[in-house]
């Protein structure tokens, strides 16, 4: 009986370390509230309060976002991706431009950029930009309708 717990305790290590490295190494991890003295929205209205979070979830990232609208409705979005420049989807409502698939591309360990899609198409773009600090992310987006916004989250 021993065995079989030290086996099962190896096999858990085992499976928490990579998603715990991953953690640990990976600045974008974590909840972030958006600053809305900071941020700026061109053509569309600004949400009274938008909260990001981003964990591990094995070799891929989930990002859920929730929050109110500009209008008062609920906000709620999320996808799981690997950066890896391959569309993935995006559920929920609210998503920016409109988009139902998202890909991510890695450019270093501070800095990324997505491509938004709805049905196949291009709907925006975004940068994403991670203080050297770790405190502060700031994701500047441009829709191919002509919106575009300036988002400055805050870790907690």
């Amino acid at each position: 009986m021993k065995q079989v717990c030290m086996i099962l305790a190896v096999v858990a290590l085992c499976l928490a370390v990579p998603s715990l490295m991953l953690a640990q190494g990976n600045p974008i991890l974590g909840t972030w509230t958006l600053h809305l003295e900071k941020s700026k929205f061109t053509g569309v209205p600004t949400p009274k309060r938008l909260t990001r979070t981003v964990s591990a979830d094995g070799d891929s990232l989930k990002y859920s976002y929730e929050g109110t609208g500009a209008d008062g409705a609920p906000i709620t979005y999320g996808f799981t991706v690997k950066f890896d420049g391959k569309d993935y989807p995006v559920t929920g409502s609210a998503a920016p431009y409109g988009s139902d698939q998202i890909s991510i591309k890695k450019i270093s360990s501070h800095r990324y950029s997505a491509v938004l899609k709805k049905g196949g198409k291009t709907v925006g773009t975004s940068s994403v930009v991670i203080s050297a600090d770790g405190k502060t992310t700031t994701i500047t987006g441009k829709g191919t309708d002509g919106t575009s916004s300036t988002q400055v989250y805050d870790k907690q």
